[in-house]
């Protein structure tokens, strides 16, 4: 028989008892606490929160999200980790009972309190309409007022559902749960941001397109497209204006050309009639002294009268120009209306005066370019416009092309005559 001596396996110590290692896994628990687990669970009405050791806590639908009516299927799955908020160790069930959205609102607060303090923004989805604004999630239900939603009220709300937007934090009241925001706050810094650039980048004598957005009795302001620049009235046209809307009106698309960028008060000086050919330039281009010129009385003065000779053009005769003979006062000579010739005697185009004269348009002269096709001349240099039915079909011609008042297109008729010689 064989000796057989036993020998007891060595058994290896542990670091820590069984005991330890389940007391390990449990959590101590009180209300207000926050504490975090894995969803086991997920039913229509709660959710089931596995936070340690056998120990499991119920999150009812109300208290999973700060919106109203969700399904908990669309906040939380099975398997995820999650923070809760201890409400109540023991309810009647004996149940322990959780709020995700209490554990999200006190860590939403932290974080808020920064984005104030350092003037900040926050964003958040639109997810309710209400009484006089919107709800948006930001963490917690922050309140935003209808009249700081947009850089002007909006009436309609309803489309803003779903969006996500950028706000300041204008009011802050833990104790009050109240939050309000201001996206027109916002908009405004943004706003301020684009027109430095837009006014850094506009340089006087730039030639722009824009669009008339409103009229106003000093002039127009025009939509350059980041900010709208004022056409004073007195820029709108070369010739005199009565009121703007007689020249623009809004939705108008006009090109302009910039006169002045005032950073410091973020204003843009705009000129339309810039853009536009200087009818004054364009007569002296075409005209010189010396040469006759059909136009019509439009203003009788002590001193003389004022002859329209051009689309915004007008030159005076003065009272010792108007006859050879002694004019007493101008009215006993010529009458507002009045179709006639005059010579040009003197042309300043700096000035933007014209000197005409009639007694010399009597004594004949050479006819300016525009009339010389409706007129002949004889063998002594004499003008002449052939018989009485060819002269007035010459000057219907004239008219049809210039208008009474010389403007290319204008229809209208006028007296025959013909310049002396």
């Amino acid at each position: 028989m064989s000796d057989t001596t036993y020998t007891p396996r060595q058994i290896t110590e542990r670091d820590t008892s069984f005991a330890d290692a389940i007391a390990g896994t449990m959590v101590e628990l009180k209300d207000g606490q926050l504490v975090s687990g894995k969803v086991v669970k997920v039913d229509r009405d709660e959710v089931l929160l596995e936070i340690g050791y056998k120990t499991e806590g119920v999150i009812p639908a109300r208290e999973l999200s700060i919106r109203n009516d969700v399904d908990p299927g669309e906040i939380v799955t099975i398997g995820e980790r999650i923070e809760a908020l201890i409400l109540t160790l023991e309810d009647k069930e004996g149940r322990l009972v959780l709020s995700k959205k209490r554990a999200q609102y006190e860590r939403a607060w932290g974080d808020i309190e920064k984005v104030k303090e350092a003037d900040g923004m926050v964003e958040g989805l639109v997810i309710e309409v209400v009484k006089g604004g919107l709800i948006v999630d930001i963490g917690l239900r922050g309140f935003l007022p209808a009249s700081l939603v947009e850089l002007r009220r909006v009436r309609d709300l309803q489309p803003y559902i779903g969006k996500v937007l950028q706000a300041k934090i204008i009011e802050l009241d833990k104790n009050r749960n109240n939050v309000v925001l201001s996206r027109r706050g916002f908009l405004e810094e943004n706003q301020r941001e684009q027109r430095d650039e837009f006014l850094t980048h506009l340089k006087p004598g730039e030639i722009r397109k824009g669009v008339v957005s409103s009229v106003v009795p000093f002039g127009a302001f025009v939509d350059l497209g980041g900010m709208d620049g004022l056409i004073h009235v007195s820029e709108l046209s070369w010739k005199h204006v009565d009121h703007p809307g007689s020249v623009v009106a809004v939705g108008d698309e006009v090109t302009v050309q910039v006169l002045d960028v005032d950073m410091s008060r973020e204003r843009i000086s705009l000129s339309l009639k810039a853009t536009q050919q200087d009818p004054w330039q364009e007569f002296a281009g075409s005209h010189e002294v010396g040469q006759l010129v059909y136009g019509r009385v439009t203003k009788l003065v002590p001193f003389g009268a004022f002859v329209q000779v051009g689309d915004g053009i007008e030159g005076l005769v003065h009272i010792s120009e108007m006859s050879a003979h002694h004019v007493e006062a101008p009215e006993h000579f010529v009458t507002p209306g009045e179709e006639l010739w005059v010579k040009i005697i003197d042309l300043d185009l700096e000035r933007r005066r014209i000197s005409l004269s009639i007694k010399q348009a009597a004594e004949g002269g050479e006819l300016a370019e525009e009339y010389r096709s409706h007129f002949e001349v004889d063998e002594q240099g004499n003008w002449f416009g052939g018989d009485d039915a060819e002269r007035e079909a010459a000057w219907s011609d004239y008219y049809k092309e210039y208008g009474k008042d010389g403007a290319p297109g204008a229809d209208g008729d006028a007296a025959p005559g013909q310049p002396a010689q």
